[in-house]
């Protein structure tokens, strides 16, 4: 019963970060801002959520996948913001 509420709560943390990095997105003036605001949000959100699965499944095999997906996404969000930063950053001169 509490591994199903913490599972839940982890949840729901994770959306509310996606939530903030959502806000992050259409508030902030410039590129960088934005970006900023959605991989550091969206990265910690990702987790939450991720980890309140595995916590459900009750697995460690579940565990190990997830947190290598997680990895990966933490990857892909650095490196494409990154480019998006530099792109953004030619586009303005």
């Amino acid at each position: 019963m509490i591994i199903n509420i913490l599972s839940v709560g982890f949840v729901l943390i994770g959306i509310l970060f996606f939530s903030a990095g959502t806000i992050g997105l259409i508030r902030f003036p410039d590129v960088r801002s934005q970006l900023h605001a959605l991989t550091k949000a969206d990265n910690l959100g990702l987790g939450m959520v991720l980890f309140g699965v595995a916590l459900y499944a009750r697995s460690v095999s579940t565990f190990i996948i997830l947190f290598i997906a997680w990895l990966m996404a933490l990857g892909a969000a650095s490196v494409s913001a990154q480019l998006l930063a530099h792109a953004a950053k030619d586009g303005d001169s």
